[in-house]
């Protein structure tokens, strides 16, 4: 029995273009720029400031116009926390501080916005 299955390239079936003046271009001509957000830490914020940035958002998803794509994507990697040492002299609050959490695992948090 013969293979009836026709090979198809990486670069025939992804939908992407190119990359051009910081935006991506899909082969169905839309535009997409991406943005990294700084997002403050979890449960820093009074439920006032929350509720300003959560109205803000809701405002700039409705100053889009139609047909526009909004992903938002949240980014965790574990890594371990490396002490900054800059060479200069620490106080002894500053260099306990830096070796109790030395090589402690953590996430590292990013944020990306992709508006099409």
């Amino acid at each position: 029995m013969r293979n009836v299955l026709k090979a198809e390239t990486l670069e025939r079936r992804f939908p992407l273009l190119s990359v051009e003046n910081g935006c991506i271009v899909s082969k169905d001509a839309d535009l997409t720029v991406a943005f990294e957000v700084e997002l403050p830490e979890l449960y820093t914020v009074t439920a006032d400031e929350y509720e300003a940035m959560h109205s803000s958002w809701i405002k700039a998803v409705k100053v889009l116009p139609e047909h526009s794509v909004v992903c938002k994507q949240d980014w965790f990697v574990k890594e371990t926390y490396r002490p900054k040492t800059d060479g200069g002299e620490q106080s002894f609050l500053t260099r306990s501080y830096e070796l109790h959490f030395n090589e402690r695992p953590y996430l590292n948090h990013k944020c990306y916005l992709f508006l099409t």
